[in-house]
């Protein structure tokens, strides 16, 4: 429930923006707006008002239609619909979803949009784009001013990194070092992530042990992750599914390597039973190694409902324990974080040093948004893809206004970036033909535009279609 109360507020403040902003630049162009909303009205409203005679009138869950507030064409309707899903600002003489080209008068008039200039209807069109983008950095501004950031440099990972299945047989060892990505240096763990796996860099030097170590990638690499991600998921969905009180835990594909120290015991829970302490830090389950927090997980999802032998240290002398593992295959503790092992740079921000620092980070962000979009046309791509519920699953259970904040911006990067796509019925379209209308000098007819509208349209619903339907595959089967 948190989480969606979370992504309903996040998107409707976003979608409120992006109306404001084609909004604005109407009105800067003496282009009438006949009504803003916020979410869809389809026959009804839940709330609208208009000012007209000098007052404001209002009207609650009443039908859309209204002679009396037809008389007054000049002030714009606003209001909030029904369905809680976008929203739209409905400017006069604009074929889009709110207007048909048979429904404008045969004359462009003065107040229409398709009166002015091509350059101030592309401002307009682009303006709703534009202030998502910005807001974004503008957030992401604040975000930094407020709350600092955490890094945690690869530099002060000793103990180096833990590598999957699938990335040991492009050559990594356990506990190698990330040296270089195509003659670059990383400086975080996601740096890996998105330049190997989601942008499709190839070279990679490792430093193991005393050695360096060239590595060459798969061109396939970043498809098997998401091959490997999505079988993982749907087996832990099937293990969900059997046992309504089996704990998902995500497939780890790459982390610092994190010595699986207790931290605390939970009572009458399956360590506890063991006789496991605070500050046992367990190195192999059933005589497997299993050193670090992401192979102990590995190791004991092999074994539910079955007896193990827990190999520990403790004040440096070396024991192991019987236990009886659950359903849930957990060991019933609290881990040492990272943070407890290696230090973690924060750095805080002024007001000032925050703006460029924003700027930085949102157009970073953006660029490796749209690096990663090669794999979204792949197989594996397209199951990935998800819609709503996986767009609200990226909000954390519990309120956290740093992380509400923080995915608001981004989603208003992924919203700009989305919009800009040059589909029909999307801002993208209307910009790709207003700038073949300023190199052509030739203005499409306003059918030309309602037909290109209906295909995009049934564009973005095939693509919603996709996402969503995703999501629901993901739930139930």
């Amino acid at each position: 429930m948190i989480q969606a109360i979370q992504l309903i507020l996040a998107l409707s403040f976003l979608v409120l923006i992006h109306e404001l902003g084609h909004f604005t630049f109407a009105k800067i162009f003496h282009v009438r707006v006949e009504k803003f909303y916020l979410f869809f009205n389809p026959w009804i409203s839940l709330v609208r008002f208009k000012k007209f005679n000098g007052q404001w009138h209002v009207k609650f869950l009443s039908k859309n239609e209204d002679d009396e507030w037809a008389k007054y064409p000049d002030n714009t309707e606003w209001g909030i619909g029904w369905l809680p899903f976008g929203g739209y600002c409905a400017i006069g003489g604009m074929v889009d979803e709110t207007h048909t080209a048979d429904e404008l008068g045969a004359e462009p008039q003065p107040w229409e949009f398709r009166s002015k200039p091509a350059w101030q209807r592309f401002f307009i069109i682009l303006g709703g784009i534009l202030v998502n983008f910005i807001g974004a950095l503008v957030i992401f501004s604040m975000v930094l001013w407020q709350w600092g950031t955490d890094k945690l440099p690869l530099k002060n990972v000793s103990d180096g990194l833990y590598f999957s299945e699938v990335l040991l047989e492009e050559g990594f060892e356990q506990h190698d070092h990330l040296l270089t990505i195509d003659g670059q240096q990383p400086e975080e763990l996601n740096d890996f992530v998105q330049s190997v796996i989601l942008e499709g860099k190839r070279h990679v030097t490792v430093l193991r042990g005393q050695d360096t170590v060239s590595l060459t990638m798969s061109e396939d690499l970043g498809t098997r992750c998401l091959a490997v991600l999505n079988q993982t998921d749907h087996q832990e969905r099937e293990k969900a599914r059997q046992d309504k009180q089996y704990v998902r835990s995500r497939y780890v594909l790459i982390q610092e390597y994190v010595p699986f120290v207790i931290d605390s015991v939970m009572p009458d829970n399956v360590a506890d039973l063991a006789g496991l302490q605070r500050g046992d830090s367990i190195v192999s389950i059933d005589s497997v190694k299993a050193d670090c927090q992401a192979l102990v997980q590995l190791e004991l999802k092999k074994h539910p409902l079955d007896s193990i032998t827990v190999g520990f240290y403790r004040h440096g002398r070396y024991m192991t324990a019987r236990a009886f593992v659950g359903d849930q295959c957990k060991l019933g503790v609290i881990m040492k974080d990272k943070t407890q092992f290696y230090k973690v740079e924060h750095t805080d921000y002024t007001f000032w040093e925050s703006i460029p620092a924003g700027i930085r980070h949102g157009w970073e962000t953006l660029v490796d948004y749209i690096g990663q979009m090669r794999l979204v046309f792949t197989k594996e791509g397209a199951r990935s893809v998800g819609g709503f519920g996986a767009i609200g699953s990226m909000f954390p259970p519990v309120w956290n206004w740093y992380a509400f904040w923080y995915m608001t911006a981004f989603l208003s990067l992924v919203l700009a970036f989305m919009n800009f796509l040059p589909i029909p019925a999307l801002d993208g379209g209307y910009i790709l033909f207003l700038l073949v209308e300023m190199i052509t000098r030739r203005k499409p007819s306003d059918k030309f535009l309602e037909v290109a509208n209906q295909v995009g349209f049934w564009i973005l619903i095939a693509l919603l279609v996709l996402a969503n339907g995703n999501d629901i595959l993901r739930f139930f089967f």
